[in-house]
């Protein structure tokens, strides 16, 4: 196993709850193999408490994030990303910036928490099942061999990831 950090980033339109949990989950699950961030297209300016509650529950990080726009990651004096995945269908449909060093990019498409109605148990109820599949997925992509697997095969492992239950969208592939 090398040594490599991989950087890793989260986008969604708002940046305001499935890219911050994200961005949170791998953090702690890529024990220093990975460094996540997340951005958006049209970032909303501000992250939603019930993510940061929900992470919170689960024990993961909820301080210092922000919502952001995905230009701050096209920079020449950004991070240089090695993968880059879309987790809303409208972001995963933008024209997206052409990103430094050709990352690998799927869509891993996950329904929005924040676009729940009802009461606030079925709004939180929303945002832990959005967790848990951010949080599975993630899981999946840790457990590929991604020193030693081709460029084609891990696409398409990758691909397959975003295919996991809890998709929000099974046919797009891009970001």
């Amino acid at each position: 196993m090398s040594d490599r950090v991989y950087n890793v980033l989260f986008l969604c339109t708002a940046n305001s709850a499935r890219s911050i949990m994200a961005e949170s989950i791998l953090n702690v699950e890529g024990k220093g193999r990975f460094r996540a961030f997340s951005a958006g297209s049209q970032p909303k300016g501000t992250v939603n408490p019930l993510a940061l509650k929900v992470l919170g529950a689960l024990g993961y990080p909820t301080e210092g994030f922000r919502s952001k726009g995905w230009e701050e990651f096209a920079a020449a004096d950004a991070p240089q990303m090695d993968f880059i995945f879309t987790v809303c269908d409208s972001a995963a449909g933008e024209a997206c910036p052409v990103w430094p060093g050709h990352p690998t990019t799927a869509h891993w498409g996950i329904e929005d928490p924040a676009a729940v109605e009802g009461s606030d148990i079925e709004k939180e109820r929303a945002f832990s099942t959005a967790a848990r599949y951010l949080k599975n997925r993630i899981t999946a992509f840790l457990n590929l061999p991604i020193d030693s697997i081709d460029h084609l095969s891990l696409q398409t492992q990758l691909h397959g990831i975003g295919r996991l239950e809890g998709s929000s969208s099974p046919n797009t592939d891009t970001a």
